[in-house]
């Protein structure tokens, strides 16, 4: 009996350890993402020739982005330098609300106005040196009233001082590939100067960053409002806050250098979009062509979110493990923007190993899942082991045995990997 013992150990010990993998391992850092950032960036190109482009454009230049994605669905002199006016404060508002979503300010703070911020000039709610109100009544007071003291005053909450925060604006756009900006102050006032400038594509991308905070739109969509107990009204001067369906923000901008200018943004049907458009000769211009962008855009795209049926790919078998399978870690496959029309183009497709050698490693990569439209790659995801499997011992391949005759269980008998 005990020859007999020794015997099946050896072929089955033998067999474990000469079995070869379907999949070559291959391992991975903790820190490497499971999604492989999409090269599918532009559906529609513009360019510098108006009559080209599938709508009127009456501006100098003009963007229409998604806002899930960052893809552009149609440009129009992108990546010219313009002045952007108030559109400016959309950078003020943002920095506004990352400090009150990392906890370094908040919505309550009472804030103390400074001579500088009171001395600015254009749009304001008239704010007095030594007068005092929170960042919610300054945040209502930019956002809806386009206040350049209360801009000013945020700014200098924020860093301590006005120049302190141009420095933040300028550095937060180079973080989002802000290439073609330099902001001079908060507000977007030119009047003493040549070099605040940006871009449609720009002012497009920090409008998409500002709308990942939910919280903006509470201000960005009130059409009217009042502060002091109601003795400083407020009208957003953002028109189709209350004539456009779905609008969800954001910013006008108008002065003598840059003319009329705005950032609009609007969900519908769970597609979100942002319409840029600087330099318009007066202000129904702006408006007219930012619905133009947007009625087009809700018109033409969706967004589709591919399905694949994670359950016959929850674990991979593992040679010479202890443990026969790794658990798997499916990535959460992200939305397209697409044509309507084309959703039954879309593909999805799984490669995945058969079985792997140990040891496996955790967040080890397992497969790939690939979406396409018309063959073209849109997104490819990386499949993880969610799971560390040890490698078999000779030791382990003795308690292995010793488990299927004491048990009949043929798996590593301890619940450590």
């Amino acid at each position: 009996m005990k020859r007999l013992l020794i015997f099946l150990f050896i072929i089955v010990f033998v067999f474990q350890m000469s079995v070869v993998g379907f999949c070559a391992n291959k391992n991975v850092n903790d820190d490497d993402e499971a999604q492989i950032p999409s090269t599918f960036t532009s559906i529609v190109a513009g360019g510098d020739d108006v009559s080209k482009l599938p709508v009127e454009i009456n501006a100098k230049s003009a963007v229409l982005m998604d806002v899930a994605t960052g893809q552009v669905l149609l440009q129009y002199n992108a990546d010219v330098k313009l002045f952007p006016a108030s559109v400016t404060k959309i950078m003020t508002m943002l920095l506004v609300a990352e400090a009150i979503d990392t906890g370094r300010i908040t919505l309550a703070d009472k804030v103390t106005c400074s001579q500088n911020a009171a001395s600015k000039g254009g749009s304001q709610i008239w704010l007095e040196e030594g007068e005092s109100m929170t960042v919610d009544e300054l945040l209502k007071a930019t956002a809806i009233g386009s206040a350049n003291d209360a801009a000013t005053l945020l700014g200098e909450y924020i860093s301590g001082s006005e120049e302190a925060f141009i420095a933040l604006m300028n550095a937060r756009a180079k973080e989002l590939n802000m290439n073609n900006t330099n902001f001079v102050n908060a507000t977007g006032l030119d009047d003493t100067t040549d070099e605040h400038l940006t871009t449609a594509r720009d002012i497009a991308i920090m409008s998409t960053e500002l709308l990942k905070h939910k919280f903006i739109t509470a201000y960005t969509t009130v059409w009217m409002d009042s502060l002091r107990n109601g003795e400083t009204e407020l009208v957003n001067t953002n028109k189709l806050v209350r004539f456009y369906q779905g609008t969800t923000g954001l910013k006008t901008g108008t002065t003598a250098k840059a003319g009329c200018c705005v950032s609009a943004s609007a969900e519908r049907d769970n597609l979100h979009l942002v319409a840029v458009v600087m330099g318009s000769e007066n202000s129904n211009d702006r408006f007219n062509t930012a619905k133009a962008l947007l009625n087009w855009g809700f018109t033409n795209y969706t967004l589709f979110t591919p399905e694949v049926d994670t359950k016959q790919y929850e674990r991979v078998a593992v040679n010479s493990g202890r443990r026969d399978f790794a658990e798997t870690l499916f990535p959460d496959i992200v939305p397209i923007l697409i044509k309507k029309g084309q959703e039954e183009k879309v593909r999805v497709s799984v490669e995945i190993c058969e079985n792997v050698d140990a040891p496996v490693s955790e967040k080890q990569t397992l497969g790939t899942v690939k979406v396409t439209l018309d063959k073209e790659l849109i997104n490819e995801y990386k499949i993880l082991s969610c799971t560390e499997v040890k490698k078999l011992t000779f030791f382990d391949g003795v308690l292995k045995i010793f488990n299927f005759i004491s048990n009949g269980n043929t798996a590593y008998p301890f619940a450590d990997t």
